[in-house]
């Protein structure tokens, strides 16, 4: 799986930062006020007091742009709660399905058609930071698998997604502690193939 998701914040350079955060808040200001179709490059470019052009310069388009700020937001909920994942610790991969439980039911509880048109984009975007953290860890401390990191890693994160999701998506869901018990209780033997 390719990493294509880049958070807003990503670069070194200050000037690039600060651009790519005010396309990024000129986004979610606009998703604000209407449906993610009817918004366009213009829209958003004059949203962040900068020019079509330079918005090209930063993103190839618009669902580019989304996934930029799906990641950044999800990566900020992640350091917020002081989340790192050092390969097996049972408490951080809590941690992580919690945050994916949690920003999942904040922004599915949003309108419906309006959540089917960002859904495929808010799905890669968490996924590639899961994804990331879940390897970075792995990484750090390699287990006595034939089976490589970035399969476990993707595996998880993709596993972890999906069960969170449809916990989110479920009427009468239970609570989110329940939901994080059943999912690690699911996830963990894909992390158990690391170990020796």
């Amino acid at each position: 799986m390719a990493e294509t998701v880049q958070t807003c914040e990503e670069t070194v350079d200050p000037r690039i930062r600060r651009t790519r955060e005010l396309l990024c808040q000129g986004l979610e200001k606009l998703l604000r006020e209407k449906d993610f179709d009817k918004i366009s490059v213009q829209d958003i470019a004059e949203a962040a007091t900068v020019n079509r052009v330079t918005f090209y310069d930063h993103y190839a388009d618009k669902f580019a742009l989304l996934q930029c700020v799906v990641g950044s937001r999800f990566q900020e909920l992640l350091t917020d709660r002081g989340i790192k994942f050092d390969g097996a610790c049972s408490s951080a991969l809590k941690a992580i399905v919690l945050s994916v439980c949690d920003y999942l039911s904040a922004t599915l509880g949003t309108d419906a058609d309006r959540q089917r048109q960002l859904e495929p984009h808010l799905e890669s975007a968490v996924i590639a930071v899961i994804r990331r953290m879940i390897l970075g860890g792995l990484q750090q401390h390699p287990g006595q698998t034939p089976i490589a990191p970035e399969l476990i890693a993707t595996t998880l994160s993709w596993a972890i997604y999906g069960a969170a999701q449809e916990w989110a998506r479920t009427s009468n869901r239970s609570s989110s502690e329940e939901a994080v018990e059943a999912i690690v209780m699911l996830v963990s033997p894909i992390l158990d193939r690391m170990t020796p």
